[in-house]
């Protein structure tokens, strides 16, 4: 029997829809997990639930997904907001990580008088992210925002919102 895989993909799921797979997508489900054609596996979009699919195309560096039905709802998070000072590369990265399983609907990384860390990388730690999500069974995925100063955060801060 042949582990179960979730996927996180950027298309709106429904029932029938193809999904074409990223090259490091088909690299994950072919090369590592060694999954091959009519084989099934879990995806989630972040808006459409969770749904069963199945490989229809499998090559080495690509691949083609059929949604067959639709597995879960989708649960929206709490309108939840984490607020951190990034710190050690590694640290950062299990901040995200625990944020997106805990159920952070968003993750913004803010720049104080004592960060360690001058700059981030935005689209890993969305990837992180993506990862922890596909790894808790989550059906959503947080946004995970730019590096910003915390005062240039808390003068834009929204006024309707609490901190």
């Amino acid at each position: 029997m042949k582990t179960k895989i979730r996927l996180f993909v950027d298309h709106a799921l429904k029932d029938g829809q193809s999904v074409p797979l990223t090259r490091e997508q088909a690299h994950y489900v072919f090369g590592v997990m060694r999954h091959t054609e009519g084989d099934h596996i879990t995806l989630f979009d972040g808006y459409n639930g969770e749904w069963r699919a199945v490989i229809e195309e499998a090559q080495k560096k690509t691949g083609k997904l059929v949604c067959l039905e639709q597995t879960g709802t989708q649960l929206s998070p709490p309108d939840l907001w984490l607020l951190f000072a990034p710190i050690k590369k590694a640290r950062t990265d299990f901040i995200v990580e625990k944020a997106t399983e805990l159920g952070a609907a968003k993750i913004l990384p803010v720049q104080t008088e004592f960060t360690n860390s001058e700059r981030i990388r935005q689209d890993r730690l969305q990837a992180h992210a993506i990862e922890a999500a596909e790894q808790c069974g989550g059906t959503f995925v947080p946004e995970v925002c730019e590096l910003t100063r915390l005062d240039k955060l808390l003068s834009n801060w929204p006024e309707d919102r609490f901190l």
